[in-house]
């Protein structure tokens, strides 16, 4: 019980504005590389093949990439699938052909030049419409999601706090989307969905940091807004990196032994993790700080007391 009872005294604010500069620099990097480079979308919204082809020793991809491109396939993207033995093909929708015909001949182009037996492990077909559509549907979910966040916080918290938590919001989904498109990572629905949940997992975490921060403003009088900011951050520090630490052991788990098929979602939400921890410490409180928040702000109003003036 006394470990529980010592109260950390770290100075947050002291260092806000060397966190913001970092946060303003990554937001940047990560609106530019969507502009320039935009994302790695999977064939969940391109549409095409996805065909996986496992080896019995290790597959160099170059001579594969050339083999394909010599017969026909000039547009094959090629890369390991888990282990170097394992080979991920993706290629773009074809008129007149059907799933079957594509995948047979791709094997038969592979085995040209090998004495290694092949193995096809998986093949897939997005039709192009069928993949806009999953693409325009993911990213109307994704806005409906945070309206509806937005008008949450709006409600749930003074204007002040309510920007804060917005502001946090979109910082974590702007850095994780830009990490995807800088190391170009595929983004498919996974990811998507993925993302989804980084926007729930930093909402909890920033109104927990909010909600206290409203209640020592209303009950500490002899301190300034930064000491009361870092007062209780420090209060909510531990039950916040609990809960992180605790969750980026699964999705650790999922990374390194759930497979391929969910290493996007799992990356996706390790990312999300982390960059939620640091904003619902730094990017919520400290927009409160430039907002000049007081103790004003979160006081209650009284009601007036109702006088009974019958006889």
């Amino acid at each position: 019980m006394k470990i529980l009872s010592k109260q950390l005294n770290i100075n947050f604010m002291g260092k806000r504005n060397l966190a913001l500069a970092m946060s303003g620099l990554l937001v940047i990097l990560s609106i530019i590389s969507i502009a320039t480079n935009g994302l790695n979308l999977g064939i969940d919204f391109t549409g095409g093949y996805l065909i996986e082809v496992g080896y019995e020793n290790d597959a160099d991809i170059t001579p594969i990439r050339e083999t394909l491109a010599n017969n026909n396939f000039a547009d094959a993207q090629v890369q390991h699938f888990g282990t170097s033995k394992d080979i991920l093909i993706r290629i773009a929708p074809r008129e007149d052909a059907n799933q079957a015909s594509v995948s047979d001949e791709i094997i038969s182009v592979l085995r040209q030049g090998t004495d290694e037996k092949l193995e096809m492990r998986r093949v897939e077909f997005v039709g192009p419409q069928v993949g806009e559509e999953l693409r325009d549907q993911g990213g109307l979910a994704l806005l409906i999601a945070l309206g509806c966040i937005l008008v949450y916080v709006g409600f749930r918290f003074q204007l002040k706090s309510a920007i804060g938590a917005i502001f946090a919001l979109i910082h974590d989904v702007i850095i994780t989307v830009g990490i995807f498109s800088i190391l170009q990572v595929d983004f498919d629905l996974s990811v998507l969905a993925a993302i989804l949940a980084v926007i729930g997992y930093s909402l909890n975490d920033t109104v927990v940091v909010l909600d206290r921060i409203r209640e020592t403003f209303r009950y500490i009088r002899k301190k300034t807004p930064a000491e009361i900011l870092n007062l209780s951050i420090n209060q909510t520090l531990s039950r916040t990196m609990m809960t992180s630490l605790t969750t980026l052991i699964v999705l650790f788990a999922l990374f390194f032994l759930g497979g391929e098929v969910i290493h996007g979602f799992a990356f996706a939400l390790i990312i999300g993790v982390f960059v939620g921890t640091y904003s619902s410490i730094y990017v919520a409180s400290s927009t409160l700080m430039m907002m000049g928040v007081k103790k004003q702000d979160f006081l209650v109003e009284s009601k007036e007391e109702i006088v009974d003036e019958r006889p």
